[in-house]
């Protein structure tokens, strides 16, 4: 498969510039798949429905140019050659292209659902943007468990997809939250959503920013879980496995150093 790093969505987080990191994955089987969208058309013609107050947070630039529809445009493709999208979770500056690829299927946990659509909580009511799905995605809902992959004890791989997909049960940041494992072939790309902001948090080698670790203590739907998955993910770094690559989707170093498999 052809992977290719995307940033949908430059964020500039006081002491901190952030992006939104989206892996365009090429495959024989299913065309291309989007790993998260970052912001899309629609969050820039209309950012206070889309993206609400947290826009004066996170300062987006909401750039056309960076949205996933213009950069695959760029490549070549069409929105309709985007078959599946699958979403670590449906926090905004995850899921606001769905809305520019209405023919692809939208993988997501049942969890996640059921936080941001169906049964949502009181909390879960601020946090999420309903203008982003009233397009009408079409959702196809999983229940990771079963299986284990590389010390997470829920997996399930997307074989409807294409070979090579496997969703890894992370919630702590959200209820349903997952990262997503895409085997290249030669090595595995972990995008962990945002089960962490800033690469410090796994490796310790630089300090995690205060505006950045407030904002993702105040934004865990349960704060303990997230830490524990953190735990997992920062030992699975130290194991030093050649064959896997970490990524954030937050952290800018990661898109600096990104390379296409």
């Amino acid at each position: 498969m052809k992977v290719r790093h995307l940033n949908c969505g430059t964020m500039h987080m006081p002491t901190y510039p952030m992006v939104a990191h989206v892996l365009c994955v090429e495959t024989e089987a299913s065309g291309l798949v989007l790993v998260d969208t970052g912001f899309g058309l629609r969050d820039i013609q209309d950012p206070v429905a889309r993206v609400g107050f947290m826009r004066h947070v996170i300062r987006p630039v909401l750039d056309p140019e960076e949205t996933a529809l213009r950069q695959i445009q760029r490549l070549g493709f069409r929105a309709e050659d985007v078959r599946h999208i699958i979403v670590t979770h449906l926090d905004f500056d995850h899921v606001g292209g769905l809305a520019d690829f209405p023919h692809a299927r939208v993988h997501t946990t049942t969890a996640e659902i059921d936080g941001a659509i169906r049964s949502p909580s009181r909390r879960e009511r601020t946090r999420y943007r309903p203008a982003q799905w009233a397009h009408g995605p079409r959702f196809v809902e999983h229940r990771p468990g079963g299986e284990s992959w590389r010390g997470f004890a829920a997996a399930k791989e997307l074989t409807e997809v294409a070979p090579g997909f496997v969703l890894v049960a992370t919630p702590g940041h959200s209820r349903g939250h997952v990262c997503v494992a895409v085997d290249t072939g030669e090595r595995w790309l972990l995008h962990c959503g945002d089960a962490f902001y800033h690469w410090g948090t796994l490796d310790g080698r630089a300090r995690v920013p205060l505006p950045v670790r407030l904002m993702e203590r105040g934004a865990a739907q349960d704060h303990r879980r997230l830490l524990e998955n953190q735990e997992r993910l920062a030992e699975l770094n130290r194991r030093g496995d050649p064959g896997l690559r970490i990524i954030s989707a937050h952290d800018p170093s990661d898109l600096e150093t990104a390379w296409t498999a």
